[in-house]
Order: C-alpha cells, then structure tokens, then sequence
C-alpha cells in the first residue's frame, strides 16, 4: 500500500469513527498528495464538517488541508436569493451600520449600501454554488466574526469563507472568542442566551447550562461552530426538566 492509500484509508477510519459524520448518507471523497489533503462532498450540518476536519489534521502526515465540505442547506435557494438575504442581514445590523456594502452580480460589483459619514470598513460580498465569500474590511474582531454568521445563519448557505480584515487590526484572544458567541447568541432568537455559559481556552469552546430542547442545544452549539476560528465546541448544555 503506497503512502497516499495509506493515509486515505487512516483518514476514511477516522471519519467512520466520528459519531457527528455519517459517510453513508453523505460519502466524502479524499485525495491527498504532498501533505495537501482534500475532502470534498456533502455533510449533513456544520458539525460535521467541522468534527471531520478536526479528524483528518489529526494524523501527522497530513500537513495542508483543502476544504471543499459542504454543508447540507436547510432550504435550497439560488444563489441570487441567497446573496439578498445576507445583503439585508448585513444591512439590519447596528453593528455593521458605518460598513459600505457591496455585492457581486453577474460578475460585476453593485453598490448596495454607502459608508456612513465617517464610515470605517467595507464589506464585499458574492455567492458561488451556495458558497458565501466575505472580504473587505471591517473595524472589529465582533463585527467580522458576527457578518460571518449572519452569512451562516440564511437557509440556502451551504459554506462561509470569511476573508474579512480587520483595521486597524486587533489582536485576537479567547476573550474576542467569548464576546463574539455571546453576542451571537443573544441576537438568536431560538437560543435563550442567559441560560448559557461561554467558556473558551486556544479557541476550544465549552458551553454549560441549560436548553429547552434539544433542538435549541444544537442550535446553540451550531452558532459557536459559526464563530471564526473556533477549533472545538464542547457542548455541555443540559435539557431542563
């Protein structure tokens, strides 16, 4: 068996062993040359694409790794349908308010918002294939971070590549972490943010308290997952009752 068998097949083990990756519903297709490992395919949430990732950088060999996961949409939706609605959640948010806002179409930039007087960033936005592509700059690690979810959180995205920066630049911490998912949280409507607990050590997120439902529990885990930079969530949440 030649190197690159080799580490496919440790890999492939790996993802059968992840509880979160059904490779039987959502098969991943792995290639791997160079150190460079690509995974491409379909997964049922963000979850599992996160959990998957984690697994294939766990072996040595493996030093790069090409992400091409998709995720599963919750509704599928056109591209165009997908760029309005992240438009209109970019443009709803106080936070984001002296950001101008710009959207590809068809190729070619539109102006949908300007900077407010005295405005300090600017957020660039287009839409491939349900891919969601962030650039431009804004003036926070919160406010980077919270555009980034806010992609995530539009039914139709099937992944968020969030390539803004932030200027002048911040330097980043657990502490930026926690301030980012608690004001996630809060603004989701479906997580009641005052049960929940944030914890963050070298970006490996832990959640205590209370949900409601089991559904809310994963919500609330999902909305860390969307979070930049979030290597691990460990969801600790109990169901009250």
């Amino acid at each position: 068996m030649s190197n690159r068998e080799r580490v496919i097949t440790e890999v492939a083990a790996a993802l059968e062993r992840e509880p979160y990756v059904n490779l039987h519903s959502f098969p991943v297709h792995l290639e791997f040359s160079d150190g460079v490992l690509t995974l491409e395919g379909e997964v049922e949430r963000i979850t599992a694409k996160k959990k998957a990732l984690e697994a294939a950088a766990a072996l040595p060999e493996v030093s790069g790794i090409v992400d091409r996961l998709r995720v599963v949409p919750a509704l599928q939706m056109e591209d165009g349908a997908i760029r309005d609605h992240v438009c209109n959640a970019l443009e709803a948010e106080n936070l984001l308010s002296s950001c101008a806002l710009w959207a590809t179409v068809k190729g070619k930039k539109e102006l949908i918002r300007e900077a407010a007087e005295g405005g300090d960033g600017s957020i660039d936005l287009e839409v491939h294939d349900g891919v969601v592509i962030l650039n431009g700059t804004v003036p926070s690690l919160s406010a980077k971070r919270l555009a980034g979810v806010l992609a995530w959180w539009v039914p139709g995205s099937r992944d968020v590549v969030n390539g803004i920066e932030v200027a002048p630049p911040e330097e980043d911490n657990d502490d930026e972490v926690v301030d980012a998912i608690r004001l996630v949280l809060e603004k989701n409507p479906f997580v009641n943010a005052s049960q929940i607990r944030v914890k963050c050590r070298n970006y490996q997120v832990t959640l205590e308290g209370t949900a409601k439902s089991e559904i809310q529990r994963q919500m609330a885990e999902a909305d860390c997952w969307y979070v930049f930079r979030v290597d691990r969530v460990t969801n600790l949440l109990q169901l009250e009752g």
